[in-house]
Order: structure tokens, then sequence, then C-alpha cells
């Protein structure tokens, strides 16, 4: 079991020998923009441990405004290069490094409801710019599962090919993300993968935290939103990292996520053997839910390494030992697009 943040962040960011080959054999340097997020910090100690364990010269440019204290200074002891700026400021993405491959992971969703000209402006505004600046490089962009519709529970999930219809502003800036980056890959050639992220799970935070949290401290468990999918944030990443030789013009677009359609009742249910207790539960399960089918991912990629159950047993420990958390609630049992 995991017992602490630095075991966790070590895990998070252990390179696949897949990682390694891929850092081996891609050129030039990258810059991953909004590093500081729930995802950024591993994924960016995760390239550099891969290309340290390559044996290969690269560097990695990390871009964020670095609110949190002490983040600048983790990233530079990982062999990451920590660049403080706030991208949406005149002149400041001109001032960045040139790279032949960017990692787009800034994005804007909770507030989104009371603030919804600042979503806009980072979810469609920046993007555009971006996609501007580095038209010569590769750029692989974090998307959203949110700009596909609801589908029925019983379907698998929706299919790169299933036509978005983003509910609710957050959605519909996510899906203008896309479209910026498809829009300057149409004008400049830009190649581009766009990968659809449904959810990412960490121990601090996600949908199973949500979910396990509630069992254990006796509140009822929301079932409208009766299923989810999740993967494990580090095989998250590394899909991220190994995506470059994808990069094709228009984008190419990736579902990204664990391969079950879980069932929120049963994940409760088992978290609840694990604590001793019944969990209770509100509402019923509609017959729809925002799903995702990656299997055109694990055609590629694999499969992920790190199981459904793996991930419920090391939360339910994490939750058990009273470990640190984002205390960022997802919302993924949210139905209409209001975050």
């Amino acid at each position: 079991m995991i017992q602490t943040v630095e075991q966790l962040e070590e895990i998070l960011s252990r390179p696949h020998e897949a990682d390694v080959e891929a850092m081996r054999e891609l050129e030039g340097d990258i810059v991953i923009l909004g590093v500081a997020g729930k995802m950024g910090p591993s994924l960016a100690r995760r390239a550099a441990r891969a290309v340290t364990a390559a044996g290969v010269k690269k560097r990695i440019y990390g871009v964020a405004r670095f609110s949190t204290p002490g983040s600048q200074e983790f990233l530079a002891e990982c062999g990451v290069e920590p660049i403080a700026a706030d991208l949406l400021e005149d002149g400041v993405l001109a001032g960045l490094p040139d790279a032949p491959n960017v990692i787009y992971m800034t994005g804007r969703k909770f507030g989104s409801t009371e603030n919804a000209h600042l979503t806009w402006a980072m979810n469609t505004y920046l993007p555009g710019m971006v996609a501007d600046r580095y038209r010569n490089a590769r750029i692989v962009s974090f998307s959203s599962g949110n700009v596909y519709p609801l589908v029925p529970v019983v379907s698998g999930g929706a299919t790169e090919a299933t036509p978005v219809d983003p509910v609710g502003e957050y959605a519909q800036s996510a899906l203008g993300r896309e479209r910026m980056f498809e829009h300057f890959s149409a004008r400049y050639g830009t190649p581009g993968v766009i990968l659809r992220l449904n959810y990412a799970i960490d121990l601090r935070y996600g949908v199973l935290l949500d979910i396990g949290l509630k069992v254990f401290e006796r509140r009822p468990v929301e079932l409208a939103m009766g299923a989810a999918n999740v993967i494990w944030q580090g095989d998250a990443n590394s899909i991220c990292l190994r995506s470059f030789p994808l990069c094709q013009a228009p984008p190419l677009v990736l579902n990204l996520t664990g391969p079950e359609t879980a069932s929120v009742r049963s994940i409760a249910a088992r978290f609840g053997e694990i604590f001793g207790v019944d969990p209770e539960f509100e509402g019923q399960e509609g017959s729809a839910a925002l799903l995702n089918n990656a299997a055109r991912c694990f055609r590629v990629f694999g499969y992920p390494t790190v199981s459904l159950d793996q991930m419920i047993e090391w939360i339910a420990h994490w939750i058990g030992m009273g470990g640190a958390t984002h205390n960022k609630p997802t919302h993924f049992e949210t139905r209409d697009g209001k975050f």
C-alpha cells in the first residue's frame, strides 16, 4: 500500500519501459503548458525520469503560474526547467522557448458557471494563441470527455465517431479548445493529438476518492450519474508521452480512460466491504451517463497497468490512514453541465 505523498509521487512518475523508449526516439525538447495542475507535475517528472533512463539529452520545460508555494522548486529538483508565466498576458507566449514537442494541459472547469468569460478565455482563446505560437511543433493536447453527450450506460461509451454534443459552457469551451487546434492545424499543417480524458485518478482526488469518502463518512452516494470511466493518472500520463508519434494533421482524436463502465453503486459497495460499512445511496441510476470508449487507445498503447480494484484498494487505505487530499471534488455526478 502507498503510505506517503512522496511514495505516491514516485509511483505516479515512475516511467514504464515504453516511456523510456518513447523519449529515446523522440527528437527535440518538450514544453509542457499548464504544468502545475493536478496531473502536470507527475507527467513532467515522468518525462524527465524517462529521458535520464534513456540516456539522451532533452530539456523539459514546465510552464505555469505556480501559485502553490514550492511547486517550482519541486520540478527543478526533478530535472524539469520551470517557467513562471501567465499565458494570457500579452507577449508571454512569444517569450517561451521554442520546442518541437508541446503538451497542452491548461484548462479551467470549476467556477465556469459564475465566471464563464474566463473559462472561455482559458479553454478556447488561449489554445488558439498557443496553436499559432507553436505552429511548427507537434502538439499533444488534453481535452475532455465532456464534449460528448450522455450516452446509454449499456452502450459501452461514446467512441471517437460519436457526434459531439457538449452540455453547458465548460463542455462547450472544451470543444472550442479542440476546434482551435483543428483550425490552426488546417491552416499551418500543425500535427497534433487530442486526448479526450475522462477521468484521471490519484489518491488525493478523483471520482473514486469522492465515492470512497462518502462511504467512509457515512454520507449518501448520489446515483443519478450511475456509471463512470476512470484511469490511473500514471497510465494517462504515460499515454500522453507516447502520443507524439501519432501526431497528424488534422489532429488525431483519442479517448483516454479505463476499460470498464464502472458502476457507482458497485464501487461504493466495494468501499463498503473494505471499510466494514453499508453504503447509503441517494436517488436512482439514470439510463444514460457520461462515458467514453477507449478501445482505439488500447489498440495502440495496450491496457492500463493499474486496475480499477487496485485503485479502490489504494484509495481506501489512503482514506483510512487520513492521507492528504486536494479537497477538490470532481462533481462527476453533474448532469446539467454546470460546474
